[in-house]
C-alpha cells in the first residue's frame, strides 16, 4: 500500500472475535499490556481459555528464551484456523466508543474514535509526534512480538485537532448513531464498548481528504510506534518497496471533539505530612555512578 502525503488512516481487513465461540467478548479482552500486572494477567488467563492477553502477555517456558513470541504466533494461528477469530470480508475503518461511567451530567465519559491502519512518517516529518523518548528494551519486546506473530495485537492512541466542521469527527459520529454495532460489551470495570465497521467508499475517501492537512500526537504506544518504524526500516535495507510495512494499527481520537480524560502524575495520600512522604521516599530510591557518562545510560538502561 502508498498512500498520499499527511496524516493517513487507511482502512484494513480486521481479526476479531467470533462472539458465539467464545464465553463473552468481556471474557477475551484485556487492558493494554503495559498495565496489566501478574495477578490481573493471570485472572484474565482464568475468565477464558481465548483472552487476548495470552497473545499481547505471552508466557516464557522454561528454557526458551524468546519462545514466548512462537507460543503467542502459534496461538493465534490455531484461533484462526478454528474460527475463534475470524477476518472481516472488507477493508474498513472500524468506529470504537468507549462510555466510562463517571458522575457528571450524563453519567458517562465518552471516548469516540477510529481504529485503522496509520500510515509511517519520520519524527522529523511533524506528521506522527511522540511525546516522549523511548527505551531499546520495550521497544524490542513488542518488535519481536509482532514480527513472530505477524500481527499488530493493539492499537497504539492517536490525537490530532479536528475542531469545528471536521469531516472525519462528522463522519464518525454518523456511523455511530446509524445501524447496529458490529460488537458490543460491557468490561467488569463497567465500560462500554462498542464498534461499528465503516466501509462506505464515499465516506472513506472523505475522511481520507480531511486528515490530510492534520498531524497526529502519540498519547500512548511511542514504543510501539518506534517498533513499527524499525520493522520498516529493515525491509526497506532488504530492498523491498511499498508494503504493510509502512503502516502499524491505531486509534485515532479527535482530541477537540473528544478530550482525553488526563489524570495527575502524583498522588495524594491523605493526612500524610509532606516531610514525613520526605523522609519515606528516600527508603524509596538509590543512586548510584554510570561508568562512562551519559554516553553509557541506554545500555545502563
Amino acid at each position: 500500500m502508498s498512500g498520499p502525503a499527511g496524516l493517513t488512516l487507511a482502512p484494513f481487513r480486521g481479526v476479531r472475535y467470533a462472539q458465539e465461540r467464545v464465553s463473552g467478548l468481556a471474557q477475551v479482552t484485556s487492558p493494554p499490556y503495559d498495565v496489566i500486572g501478574r495477578e490481573s494477567a493471570q485472572q484474565l488467563r482464568d475468565a477464558d481459555p481465548h483472552n487476548v492477553v495470552r497473545l499481547i502477555l505471552p508466557r516464557q517456558e522454561p528454557g526458551q528464551p524468546g519462545g514466548e513470541y512462537q507460543e503467542a504466533a502459534r496461538l493465534l494461528a490455531a484461533w484462526q484456523a478454528e474460527g475463534i477469530l475470524v477476518t472481516e470480508d472488507r477493508p474498513a475503518l472500524y468506529v470504537y466508543v468507549q462510555r466510562v461511567p463517571q458522575a457528571g451530567a450524563d453519567g458517562a465519559l465518552v471516548q469516540r474514535g477510529l481504529i485503522g491502519a496509520v500510515r509511517l512518517t519520520q519524527p522529523e516529518q511533524r506528521i506522527v509526534l511522540p511525546h516522549e523518548d523511548v527505551m531499546p528494551g520495550p521497544v524490542l519486546g513488542r518488535r519481536r512480538l509482532m514480527e513472530a506473530t505477524q500481527a499488530n495485537l493493539e492499537p497504539i492512541f492517536l490525537l490530532y485537532d479536528g475542531g469545528p466542521g471536521a469531516v472525519a469527527t462528522r463522519l464518525t459520529d454518523e456511523a455511530a448513531a446509524g445501524g447496529p454495532p458490529l460488537l458490543q460489551t460491557r468490561t467488569s470495570d463497567g465500560i462500554e464498548h462498542t464498534l461499528w465497521a465503516l466501509t462506505d467508499p464515499g465516506a472513506l475517501a472523505a475522511i481520507t481528504a480531511d486528515l490530510a492537512p492534520r498531524q497526529a500526537l502519540i498519547a500512548d504506544g511511542n514504543h510501539r510506534y518506534a517498533a513499527y518504524l524499525g520493522m520498516q526500516a529493515d525491509r526497506r535495507a532488504a530492498g523491498d518497496g511499498p508494503g504493510p510495512w509502512d503502516y502499524g494499527l491505531a486509534l485515532l481520537v479527535d482530541a477537540i471533539a473528544y478530550p482525553p480524560e488526563i489524570g495527575a502524575i502524583h498522588r495524594v495520600i491523605p493526612g500524610l505530612p509532606a516531610a514525613e512522604a520526605v523522609e519515606r521516599a528516600k527508603a524509596a530510591f538509590t543512586v548510584r555512578p554510570v561508568p562512562g557518562g551519559p554516553g553509557a545510560l541506554p545500555a545502563a538502561l
